[in-house]
């Protein structure tokens, strides 16, 4: 791995490393600041559909998640990032008990140089092993 790739993997995770830290403090202002406002999309397991904005996930979270998630501690596993021109993939493990629910996620984030600065363009959340999660309650097969 060359200087300026190991800078960037660090860069990277240091980015996604903030916005956690302050996500467990109720705060969602670190991925604000990291999330594209030109060019978004974000996957997650609680939402039916894709988001295509910015503005649409910034109403998410602003609504369901700021100042209402909270965690003492998280861990965040086995990070990779893959870099390729002006595009990083970043990968991890996300796992944390938190005040709405219990992690267990993997992570996909795809960063590209906007300017100077690295922002997401695309972001997915997905349970890991979703066959092990209870969902509720199960149906009865008449």
């Amino acid at each position: 791995m060359t200087n300026e790739n190991t800078d960037l993997t660090t860069k990277i995770i240091g980015l996604e490393k903030s916005a956690l830290d302050k996500w467990f403090k109720g705060d969602t202002s670190g991925y604000l600041t990291i999330w594209s406002q030109k060019n978004f999309s974000y996957f997650d397991s609680s939402k039916p559909h894709r988001v295509d904005t910015y503005a649409e996930i910034k109403e998410f979270v602003l609504a369901n998640v700021e100042g209402k998630l909270f965690a003492d501690t998280y861990d965040f596993e086995d990070p990779r990032v893959q870099i390729k021109g002006d595009m990083a993939v970043l990968t991890y493990q996300l796992f944390a008990k938190t005040s709405l629910n219990e992690m267990r996620y993997n992570c996909i984030e795809v960063y590209e140089r906007e300017d100077t600065d690295w922002k997401v363009i695309h972001s997915t959340w997905s349970f890991i092993r979703p066959m092990d999660m209870d969902f509720g309650q199960k149906k009865t097969l008449v």
